[in-house]
């Protein structure tokens, strides 16, 4: 009873017509004015800018003719190393010597190169058709670098020749010297075996290691040349690191994409 009477006399009561309306305090406009700020220009980015994402993938500096594994046509006992690990050869010099049955055997080389590694010492034992050497396929000493990563079909299909391409060295700290800079020159057309990824590295490892998830299709990256850089390539650091960098190095690429619109993420 006590409640109807209160409503009672509320409504019997004037309006209050002359006590101003607060819509809203300066704390709550000055909300919704940033609100409508960002949505703003979330739309406008959403309408108009762009999303670049990247490929990371396995991969290896050569030079661009690639490395052969030398092999010896004779078994026997090596009895001298003709060449040491670094030095260029013409096709046909000695590399070492084998003693066999019919008297000492030359193991020359099939082309002309850079030896990059020696797997015969003197008095090691040999049998017909093992490695005995790598040799780098170098015409010039002073021919660039080269990186080749290692992609399944899937997304080697998505990238471009021309794309941007980051390289993680392993041998020089990322923290320090940052990345390589370089960009898509060739997309290989059909994945390669193992054999045939080790033919070209010289290197049966590396080769297994790029052939993990099947057979790889092949993206060749020329690196970018900067004369400011100890090491002749372009880096994302000024300098790069103060010496050079060799073949044979493992990398970790990162290849960009062609930018995507976000709204194209919301379509159908």
């Amino acid at each position: 009873m006590q409640f109807r009477q209160k409503a009672l006399s509320k409504l019997q009561s004037p309006e209050e017509l002359d006590v101003p309306v607060r819509f809203a305090r300066p704390q709550g406009r000055l909300v919704l004015a940033v609100t409508i700020v960002v949505v703003a220009v979330a739309g406008y980015w959403a309408l108009t800018g762009t999303v670049a994402s990247t490929l990371s993938a396995p991969g290896v500096l050569t030079h661009a003719e690639g490395s052969y594994l030398l092999q010896s046509p004779v078994a026997g006992q090596v009895t001298e190393v003709l060449v040491a690990e670094g030095r260029s050869v013409e096709p046909g010099t000695p590399v070492l010597t084998v003693r066999t049955d019919k008297g000492d055997r030359p193991v020359r080389a099939v082309a002309g190169g850079r030896v990059t590694t020696l797997f015969a010492r003197t008095g090691s034992v040999v049998a017909t058709g093992a490695d005995v050497a790598t040799l780098e396929r170098v015409t010039d000493p002073k021919d660039p670098l080269v990186a080749m990563l290692y992609l399944t079909g899937d997304d080697a299909s998505a990238i471009r020749v021309g794309a941007r391409v980051d390289l993680g060295v392993q041998s020089v700290p990322r923290d320090r010297f940052g990345v390589l800079r370089g960009r898509v020159e060739a997309v290989g057309r059909t994945p390669q075996t193992r054999a045939q990824i080790g033919a070209f590295l010289g290197d049966s490892g590396l080769a297994a290691r790029f052939s993990r998830q099947g057979d790889p299709v092949a993206v060749l990256v020329r690196l970018d040349r900067s004369a400011a850089t100890p090491s002749g390539y372009a880096w994302s650091s000024t300098d790069g690191p103060p010496h050079p960098i060799d073949s044979g190095t493992p990398v970790a690429g990162a290849v960009r994409l062609s930018a995507q619109r976000p709204v194209d993420w919301l379509l159908p």
